[in-house]
């Protein structure tokens, strides 16, 4: 029997427990002067690795040793929400256990009852992207509710028996009685808590991205393909998208988007990449410019954001109820950010139907790589947000593209 191989494997045993600890501390720190709420992330194999586990079973508490929400995500992160005074850090600690069910402030599903609908939302922002037709871009709702509302929405939506007692009043002569009766359940009426009042048509919505021809017109994308949900909360949301094959300049380019959106945020955050390309090519991702609204776009390139006020649509109403639904949309903000600092800003016109052209950040994409920028929105009715005016909306955007390239540091000890 070999004993110095069996004293030296019982040494590192050893040695390996001795450095093993029952709790990992974690110091997030901000190096910007303004204070900051977000998730943040910490590699879950340097945690386990220093608790010597392989258990993903994991409890967050705060410096006072209370609980708090976490997750593990789908590409090996543990991540919490963490606050952080400016120029200032914060202490978590991370111990084995099973954590709390925590209600889910983030989620998102493909809604059969409209077909090939995926929707995605969280407590401040809800997005959707279509399967069919030409709708390419991203379409939202707005929301003055921390609420998680789309599966309410869709559900009221798709009321039949609602909508049968509709169809036949109109049958019958009660047209104005039939509107009526659609308004009470429509989403595209705001009872309280919020509505969707945005279009989105061939265009890029509210944020979507697509590449560029030789002589710099967009080259629109067209709907997702196949979906596969990565995170489905509690505080995390990412989907990954496929959309088909389309020739690009003689070549077969397939697309990928990976989309998460976070609690308590106003922006998700997309990783695009091309298969099929051999050689960097132009890209572009902005927002729609709606002709009622055309000059409310502002391209700070320096700055790194886009940022629109949009007012909606009120084509979809009954003429007789239009002026009065059309002033409860309120304002639409729509802002785009980009940790690349090596965009350039600009409007492309491209008039199709209600819209005019495009608000635009252009970059470079590398063949085998992806690009990441964050799309999102904010509305004047949400008081709680703070966001009433475009002053407001600049200004938050502004603070988020800088936390966007200046992350926050996380140490694991």
């Amino acid at each position: 029997m070999n004993y110095k191989h069996i004293t030296l494997s019982l040494l590192g045993a050893l040695a390996t427990l001795a450095h093993a600890s029952d709790k990992v501390t974690i110091t997030v720190t901000n190096s910007l002067s303004a204070p900051r709420i977000e998730i943040v992330e910490a590699d879950l194999s340097s945690i386990q690795k220093k608790l010597n586990i392989s258990s993903s079973s994991l409890i967050v508490t705060d410096a006072d040793g209370k609980e708090i929400p976490s997750q593990l995500t789908y590409d090996g992160k543990l991540i919490f929400q963490a606050g952080v005074a400016g120029k200032g850090k914060s202490t978590y600690y991370v111990t084995t256990g099973t954590p709390q069910t925590y209600a889910p402030r983030v989620k998102g599903r493909l809604f059969t009852e409209r077909g090939d609908e995926f929707g995605w939302e969280n407590d401040k922002v809800a997005y959707r992207i279509y399967g069919h037709g030409g709708a390419v871009g991203y379409d939202l709702f707005n929301k003055s509710t921390t609420q998680l509302m789309l599966d309410y929405w869709y559900a009221s939506e798709q009321n039949q028996e609602m909508r049968s007692v509709s169809k036949q009043l109109h049958e019958r002569g009660y047209h104005d009685l039939a509107d009526q009766v659609y308004n009470a359940f429509c989403y595209h009426i705001d009872h309280g808590k919020g509505m969707d009042c945005y279009t989105v048509g061939p265009t890029l919505g509210g944020g979507a991205n697509a590449l560029l021809n030789a002589d710099g017109s967009l080259f629109m994308p067209k709907c997702y393909k196949s979906y596969e949900i990565l995170d489905q909360g509690p505080l995390r949301f990412t989907v990954r998208l496929t959309y088909p094959e389309q020739d690009f300049n003689g070549k077969s380019v397939t697309e990928t988007r990976t989309i998460s959106l976070d609690a308590g945020s106003h922006f998700n955050r997309v990783s695009v990449s091309y298969s099929g390309l051999d050689t960097p090519v132009q890209m572009a991702a902005g927002t729609v410019i709606h002709k009622n609204r055309d000059t409310a776009y502002i391209l700070n390139q320096q700055s790194g954001y886009i940022a629109y006020e949009d007012l909606g649509d009120a084509s979809v109403y009954n003429a007789k109820y239009r002026d009065a639904l059309s002033k409860q949309m309120g304002h639409i903000y729509i802002g785009l950010l980009f940790p690349d600092k090596n965009i350039t800003t600009s409007f492309q016109p491209r008039a199709n139907g209600i819209a005019t052209g495009h608000a635009l950040a252009t970059a470079t994409y590398t063949p085998s790589t992806s690009y990441t920028y964050y799309f999102g929105s904010g509305w004047d009715k949400n008081t709680e947000a703070g966001i009433t005016t475009m002053t407001d909306w600049e200004a938050h955007l502004s603070a988020s593209t800088a936390a966007i390239r200046t992350p926050m540091k996380v140490k694991i000890k």
